[in-house]
């Protein structure tokens, strides 16, 4: 009868180390369970297909519960640069030169009309703007410009600016994308408008040093850009700018010259107050006062083809006297060998003129 007792003592712990066994195991069987619900449950909540594991390996833990992203991930979305004037030459249309064909001065408008309407053209605005120690006309309202000191952007030095018939081409008012490039590159499309907008925005408008003006021409910025290597960048952002601003296109040599200058000067902003080619045209203008411009500087050199350098309808007259000349006549770039070409066209020497 002693024995008994023993005996069932020995055999009752022995099912609770059973027991536990089998415990320890339906655990063990459980988290490995749990953690693949786990792996899919983000997916089934989400509706999105699991990370691979070329993705997730190497994932360090969070303890904050949250994931942490991988590098690749994290580089996914980098924070988007501001854009800039090199960003927008890269995304100017490029085509090709439209004829010249129809172009002149009239095509976009009186010059220097008051589309601001504040009683003054545009060619005094600018050189009010432009100029500093400004001496007006008396009883023009503050807007006839006689005098003042222009800081000129395109040889880097000072002008004297005295107007008069024979010293006011001293300061040019420059289209730093001329009315001729214009028309080349989309301006003939335009409502009559929008050419007159284009004409006297503000932002394509700039006092300049007179010769430099007409040495320029209606150039772009394959064919010129200033003397002053220091105002390039800003000079070329403004013409880029205005393009972009406009929907102009540029040529390919063109959009090539913008991108060397501006990869210079990668964070070059463009200008700001750009008027676009969708806006609503401009109201007519008010008639500016009677004597703001003597005649003698109403125009841009630089912007008006005289009639004296037309060519004849056929270039094989002889070779262009310009290359204005040649623009106006629509067969622009001219090449070693074609009627119209002459080595002072050329001035790199390839053989191909005004390019």
């Amino acid at each position: 009868m002693s024995d008994v007792p023993v005996q069932n003592a020995t055999r009752r712990p022995a099912p609770r180390r059973r027991r536990g066994r089998r415990l320890a195991g339906g655990w063990a069987l459980v988290v490995v369970l749990g953690l693949g619900v786990a792996g899919c449950a983000g997916p089934a909540a989400g509706g999105q297909q699991s990370a691979t594991p070329a993705a997730t390996a190497g994932t360090p833990a969070d303890p904050a519960g949250t994931a942490t992203p991988t590098p690749a991930a994290a580089s996914a979305a980098p924070a988007a640069p501001a854009a800039g004037a090199l960003a927008a030459a890269l995304a100017l249309e490029v085509k090709g030169r439209a004829p010249m064909t129809g172009y002149s001065r009239d095509q976009f408008g009186p010059a220097w009309a008051d589309t601001d309407r504040n009683g003054c053209d545009q060619r005094n605005d600018v050189l009010r703007r432009d100029l500093t120690g400004v001496g007006f006309r008396a009883g023009t309202r503050d807007c006839v410009v006689l005098t003042g000191t222009l800081a000129d952007p395109y040889s880097g030095r000072d002008i004297a600016f005295q107007r008069g018939e024979t010293t006011s081409s001293a300061v040019q008012i420059d289209h730093v994308v001329a009315l001729a490039d214009a028309w080349v590159k989309g301006a003939q499309g335009w409502d009559a408008g929008t050419r007159e907008a284009f004409a006297t925005s503000a932002v394509n408008l700039l006092a300049v040093d007179g010769p430099l003006n007409s040495q320029k021409g209606a150039g772009d910025a394959a064919t010129w850009l200033p003397p002053n290597v220091a105002y390039r960048c800003e000079y070329v952002a403004r013409q880029v700018g205005v393009k972009a601003g406009f929907g102009l296109w540029v040529t390919a040599a063109e959009q090539a010259a913008m991108v060397r200058i501006l990869s210079g000067c990668p964070d070059q902003p463009l200008p700001d107050g750009v008027a676009t080619a969708g806006g609503a045209a401009p109201e007519p203008a008010a008639a500016p006062p009677a004597d703001a411009e003597p005649p003698a500087d109403a125009e841009d050199p630089a912007e008006v083809v005289p009639p004296a350098a037309a060519p004849a309808a056929d270039p094989a007259a002889g070779p262009f006297a310009s290359c204005a000349a040649a623009r106006a006549a629509g067969v622009a770039p001219v090449r070693s060998g074609d009627p119209g070409y002459a080595s002072h066209l050329d001035g790199d020497g390839d053989g191909v003129g005004c390019e």
